[in-house]
């Protein structure tokens, strides 16, 4: 088992690489700094946002340390899907991250789980 990078320094990281590429982004809500669920928003400015969250075990064949994230919307779904399904994680796991960022590519910058 590796360790894996802590929250607060995973998010760093995140909003620093999607600045440098020339994305918005920002810190919403701040969590457990050690191991909090990380979410993340994307709006594409378009009316449609994407949101993504930490990728079940089931789909996680190695632990090599990296998060790995799915997308939680459906493709087309609006920033309001986006919230409201981010409210309801929120009132499961109070102690959640939530990271927003406009990209107008639809650009999330994070390691993706293999869906089967």
């Amino acid at each position: 088992m590796s360790a894996r990078l802590k929250s607060s320094l995973f998010v760093a990281a995140y909003l620093r690489r999607a600045m440098a590429e020339g994305a918005f982004a920002a810190l919403r809500q701040r969590g457990s700094e050690e191991a909090g669920a990380i979410f993340v928003k994307i709006d594409h400015l378009d009316g449609t946002a994407a949101l993504y969250g930490p990728a079940p075990q089931s789909l996680i064949t190695e632990d090599d340390g990296v998060r790995r994230f799915v997308r939680i919307t459906p493709p087309g779904a609006t920033p309001l899907d986006a919230e409201t399904r981010l409210q309801r994680e929120f009132r499961f796991d109070p102690d959640l991250w939530v990271i927003e960022a406009e990209d107008r590519q639809g650009r999330h910058f994070l390691d993706l789980a293999e869906e089967s």
